[in-house]
């Protein structure tokens, strides 16, 4: 039964939610076995160590000093989540728990997605820097309407499993971006700031989580399962090989799964997740392999992460087409999301998400597993059902866009 969303009362934005994340008392954060146990974790996932400073501040912690508060707060927030036990040992290789193969005849060489849709002139990426900036692309006819066969394919999958499909927003706070443990400032951020302030989001998780935030839920309605399909933008970008043309780009259509658990049922809902995405990527004809991911990859605010891969013939690679993660309660302390246990007891919730399909990283998975010949792609079964047939041809020619340069003349 899926959860009404209307339940959710209005409420005005708290610009910072008002989650402390520290306790009143500080017998945890400083005790010194507690403060090693944080380092171990830190360094088991190769982030940055500042445990070194929240020793010293703690020292010198004057509690009715709002700045020595603030300043303690600030390094706790930078800490990573718990890490699972089952994932401690792993080193920093993910360990594979399953592959899976369409068939025996499984395509072992392809044409790789770029010169396959070129050619059959459904694509365009080349010459558009002087108007749409570095990695952008253009899908034309057979392959604009493959995306959104997969949208639309991977939202009825979802409904049929009893997700609440929400229209979320692009442009976000950046305290609900922070609150889901993405920085939005320093070089290295992967996030887009206007000039307001406000940010662009990477993915819709950041919207799903904030509409939660300052919410206090009742147990009994828990795990909430919801979904949005929204453009994702990213600063970041690469120059590997590997990752050329659409498989990393700056903005992209994804469709997210996201829910708010009880903590008894995190682990559970991941593995709901988790099955969910084989269960339909199976159905797309892609060989695929599902990874239990090490510490070193699950970023701060997972406790455990899966990711899936599909074998992408033209470019002979694995690549990752999802993920999905538990976040436990480091979202919700950040962002406020309580609920009332059945015995009246108030507690932080548990958040978890899943990528039920990254478009860019599909349709190159798709193109390259499901060529027929040179002049033909078979669609999926499953896509087919929402495009006008089953295969993919060379579309006409669309006329190309090439760069001029503006020539001054003396007169």
């Amino acid at each position: 039964m899926r959860f009404n969303l209307m339940k959710i009362p209005l409420r005005s934005f708290c610009a910072k939610p008002v989650c402390a994340i520290i306790p009143e008392d500080l017998h945890h954060y400083g005790s010194t076995s507690n403060l090693d146990k944080m380092e171990q974790n830190v360094l088991l996932r190769k982030g940055s160590n500042n445990i070194p400073v929240i020793r010293e501040l703690i020292k010198k912690l004057d509690m009715k000093n709002d700045s020595d508060v603030a300043k303690l707060k600030g390094e706790l927030s930078k800490l990573p989540n718990l890490t699972h036990p089952r994932i401690v040992n792993y080193g920093d290789e993910p360990k594979e728990l399953e592959q899976f193969s369409p068939s025996d005849s499984f395509p072992t060489h392809a044409t790789e997605f770029s010169e396959v849709a070129k050619y059959m002139n459904i694509f365009r990426m080349d010459h558009l820097g002087n108007y749409t900036g570095h990695k952008s692309y253009y899908l034309f006819g057979k392959l604009a309407e493959l995306e959104q066969a997969i949208k639309e394919y991977t939202v009825q999958q979802l409904l049929q499993n009893n997700f609440s499909l929400i229209s979320v927003p692009d442009i976000l706070p950046k305290e609900v971006i922070e609150g889901c443990g993405m920085n939005t400032d320093g070089e290295r951020t992967q996030v887009y700031k206007l000039d307001s302030g406000l940010c662009l989001s990477g993915t819709s998780e950041m919207a799903l989580a904030g509409f939660f935030e300052n919410q206090v839920l009742e147990e009994k309605q828990l795990p909430i399962k919801v979904a949005a399909v929204s453009r994702c933008y990213r600063a970041e970008t690469s120059g590997l090989n590997e990752e050329k043309g659409i498989y990393r780009v700056h903005q992209f259509t994804k469709v997210e799964m996201f829910a708010i658990c009880a903590e008894s049922q995190s682990e559970d809902v991941l593995e709901l997740f988790k099955d969910l995405q084989l269960e339909n990527f199976k159905k797309l004809n892609l060989k695929i392999r599902l990874l239990d991911m090490p510490p070193s990859e699950l970023g701060a605010p997972a406790y455990q992460k899966y990711d899936i891969e599909a074998w992408m013939p033209g470019r002979k690679v694995w690549g990752e087409i999802s993920s999905s993660s538990n976040c436990t309660d480091y979202q919700a302390k950040r962002l406020n999301i309580r609920y009332k246990t059945d015995k009246g007891e108030t507690k932080f919730a548990h958040t978890v998400n899943g990528t039920a399909a990254a478009i860019p990283r599909l349709l190159i998975a798709i193109l390259e597993s499901n060529q027929v010949d040179k002049n033909s792609i078979e669609i999926p079964n499953v896509l087919g059902e929402y495009m006008k047939n089953c295969s993919i041809t060379k579309d006409k020619l669309i006329p190309e866009i090439k760069l001029l340069k503006h020539l001054k003349h003396d007169i």
